[in-house]
């Protein structure tokens, strides 16, 4: 019997999500200082720029990535994760063709991420999907914990 993998839009605030939350914050927290770490909490997670998807398999819940748009100059991946048991299944990348399609709908065609230094492979899939690595942008500073990266949308 193959496996379900369904990806969509849902509410920061439903138990999926703040549990998935809950274990990248931690996961995070074991591996770098509260300066190095950038995630959204569940409240900037509503904000209307922002949409939040939910990656479930089988029915259960695997994975989270959000969108955040800084238009109409680009817009950043946030919160990407995905439950350890469940990593090099494709999900990731399935939740980020989500993501450049939700930009790609809002007219934004640059995508940027950040992401730890640590993330090896967070910073393995990005690279692999075309994104390249810039210098910190936004309200980022420089930080040696750190990484920055593009893709520009076609």
């Amino acid at each position: 019997m193959s496996s379900k993998l369904v990806i969509y839009p849902e509410n920061p605030t439903c138990a999926a999500i703040q549990e998935l939350i809950t274990e990248l914050d931690n996961h995070l927290a074991a591996l770098y200082p509260p300066e190095s770490r950038h995630g959204l909490n569940i409240q900037a997670l509503l904000n209307k720029s922002v949409t939040v998807f939910l990656a479930k398999l089988d029915d259960k819940p695997v994975g989270c990535g959000a969108l955040k748009l800084f238009a109409p100059l680009y817009a950043e991946v946030k919160r990407m994760y995905i439950k350890p048991a469940f990593r090099g299944k494709g999900i990731g990348k399935k939740i980020l063709n989500e993501i450049e399609l939700s930009a790609k709908q809002a007219n934004i065609y640059t995508l940027r991420i950040e992401t730890g230094i640590y993330q090896l492979e967070a910073i393995g899939l990005y690279e692999k999907l075309g994104f390249y690595r810039i210098p910190a942008f936004g309200d980022y500073k420089p930080d040696s914990l750190s990484l920055f990266f593009e893709k520009k949308l076609v």
